[in-house]
């Protein structure tokens, strides 16, 4: 047990990596191999990728927290369809369910996903960092917690060199370069 479960850390650090991370599925994503995606912030699928549990088709529980995820991302009674029968969904049908962010078709993935990570790249990671730890504490549902944490986070980015930035940027109607401190 102990060994599965120290090889299954790496989903709680994409999880709570301070920078958004990407998932980028050019074909199939099954098991634990799904499990690792749904730990991303953020997934890219082309159209025709093929995204299945696969866990009940071979007699197996599940793991990588694909479980946490999966119901975090399509909910509850939509977690426990897909994990139960194994059913596989295409990149477009993982889409309209809201288990991908971004589909596109095999030819655009490579562009797309470099286009995609450039987006998330060129933000203010300091304060994107905090965001999705709030985004984080969010998730298990206590609004006092959440509102701590985006006060103290909140106060935190207001002294980053990438919020002040950010506002010489506006107020002189020019784009943010920002540097990560």
């Amino acid at each position: 047990v102990h060994d599965l479960r120290s090889r299954m850390e790496v989903s709680r650090v994409l999880h709570e990596m301070p920078k958004p991370t990407l998932a980028v599925i050019p074909g199939a994503a099954a098991g634990a191999g799904l499990s690792l995606a749904l730990a991303c912030d953020l997934r890219i699928a082309v159209d025709s990728a093929k995204l299945t549990t696969a866990f009940s088709r071979i007699g197996l529980s599940g793991d990588f927290g694909g479980s946490y995820f999966m119901t975090y991302l399509v909910g509850a009674a939509m977690a426990r369809e897909l994990y139960f029968t194994g059913k596989v969904l295409s990149g477009s049908e993982a889409h309209e369910i809201g288990l991908v962010n971004r589909v596109v078709t095999a030819d655009a993935l490579p562009g797309a996903a470099k286009d995609y990570a450039s987006e998330l790249s060129a933000l203010p990671t300091i304060a994107l960092g905090y965001m999705k730890r709030n985004l984080n504490v969010a998730v298990r549902g206590v609004l006092s917690d959440v509102l701590d944490s985006e006060a103290i986070h909140m106060i935190r980015t207001f002294e980053t060199d990438d919020h002040k930035a950010a506002a010489k940027a506006f107020v002189e109607k020019q784009k943010p370069e920002f540097r990560g401190r």
